[in-house]
């Protein structure tokens, strides 16, 4: 491995050693003959082994963190990395081949004005996980956003944005990282030819996870970044569609929790330009009461 390598690739763990075994495995096989390649994975105070594990594995640099830190907890692996740019994944997820490393790499170093590369997320068997964080055809071009699961971005912007949000612990964070990042100036872009697989589901989720954090971390982002009247309108939209969440998953306590600790505290405003905006409207569509309701017609 080069002293200073172009890519550092970084996963988040916690309570998962049978995903965290094969995403390492993959994840040495595919570098084993790179020199321009990092594995750094990120323990967040696991008790199943997983420390123990990542201790014993030649070839990776592990952070072993004594206690969760949700997604914070991929901040310490950031701060290690000596690589330009950063690959991140999460314990269940990896690239599909080593044309997806050395197609992020090119990406980022023949584009400046490249911020974020979006990776293709997909089964292990080939089938697309479609998100509305990313443009519906397989074309690459720009995108409205990215999923957490696979994206590349320069180290050095994300350092400069103040990493992933720590307050967020989990969801949503990867918005608040692409509006930090279009404000900075910088481009996404979908890449399908960058392919990541995701072996997990959203469904395999806790539902009071599935309520408490996007109903908090949405209204946290509609406060901080949309003026008046869109910010009127985004939030009581989102107060509906959290509760109709809620509803399905028996979690109306988690709810009214969630909803409490959004408007508890303050917000630093940062009202996000019109053009943002506009390039973001997958993000209005989605917490929009109207469309919403138009989507289920």
């Amino acid at each position: 491995m080069s002293r200073i390598p172009l890519l550092s690739i970084v996963f988040l763990n916690y309570d998962r050693l049978h995903e965290t075994r094969q995403t390492t495995e993959r994840l040495l096989a595919l570098c084993g003959n790179r020199d321009d390649s990092e594995i750094i994975a990120v323990d967040n105070g696991s008790r199943d082994g997983t420390a123990r594990y990542l201790e014993s594995q030649r070839g990776i640099r592990s952070v072993l963190l004594d206690r969760n830190l949700g997604i914070a907890g991929y901040n310490e692996g950031f701060k290690i990395a000596r690589g330009r740019y950063l690959l991140v994944l999460d314990d269940d997820s990896c690239p599909r081949d080593t044309a997806t490393l050395g197609g992020v790499i090119e990406a980022l170093e023949t584009d400046p004005g490249l911020g974020i590369v979006a990776c293709h997320i997909e089964t292990p068997d080939g089938r697309p996980q479609w998100s509305w964080h990313l443009p519906k055809k397989p074309v690459a071009g720009p995108s409205p956003f990215f999923i957490g699961c696979g994206f590349a971005i320069r180290r050095e912007l994300f350092e400069r944005t103040g990493w992933y949000p720590e307050d967020f612990f989990l969801y949503q964070n990867e918005i608040e990282v692409a509006f930090r990042v279009r404000q900075q100036g910088y481009r996404i872009e979908y890449r399908p030819d960058c392919r990541v697989v995701h072996r997990g589901t959203p469904g395999q989720r806790p539902g009071w996870r599935r309520v408490y954090f996007p109903t908090r971390n949405t209204l946290w982002l509609i406060r901080r970044h949309y003026p008046q009247p869109e910010a009127g309108y985004l939030l009581v939209s989102r107060l509906l569609i959290g509760l109709a969440r809620a509803l399905q998953f028996g979690e109306l306590e988690t709810y009214l929790r969630a909803v409490r600790d959004a408007f508890a505290r303050p917000v630093e405003r940062q009202i996000l330009p019109a053009e943002i905006r506009r390039q973001s409207r997958p993000f209005w569509r989605q917490n929009s009461l109207f469309h919403q309701l138009f989507k289920l017609a």
